[in-house]
């Protein structure tokens, strides 16, 4: 990965995912946000069912479309993060980053054991 599009990710907050569909396999793009927490890209939501979140589930492939301060589409890989511990740690980093998250008025117990979690490592 080239030096632009590194710095690209430490500054962006938002992205595109393309998924493959759980049950038809078609791809699903989704604009959504990013957070970078300790040198590695995760993506989170609210409490509750997201579909990129199942379609990753079914198959954690995945293109990771930066388009704020380069344009790359970067395959990857998706980790559900299930560990209560790693995912408080995440969500807590997540939530003192970005005020929009805490303004929903979910507390941090709901958003950690409600919220769709993945970690992206590139390939």
């Amino acid at each position: 990965m080239d030096d632009g599009i590194k710095s690209a990710l430490e500054r962006g907050l938002t992205c595109d995912i393309t998924t493959s569909g759980r049950r038809s396999g078609q791809p699903r793009r989704t604009e959504i946000w990013y957070f970078l927490i300790d040198g590695r890209i995760y993506i989170t939501g609210t409490p509750g069912r997201r579909d990129w979140y199942a379609n990753l589930l079914a198959e954690p492939r995945l293109t990771f479309h930066v388009k704020q301060g380069a344009l790359a589409d970067l395959p990857a890989r998706a980790t559900a993060i299930t560990d209560p511990i790693e995912r408080a740690r995440v969500m807590t980093a997540i939530r003192q980053r970005n005020d929009w998250y805490v303004a929903q008025g979910h507390d941090l117990d709901a958003w950690v054991s409600g919220s769709p979690l993945v970690a992206v490592d590139f390939e």
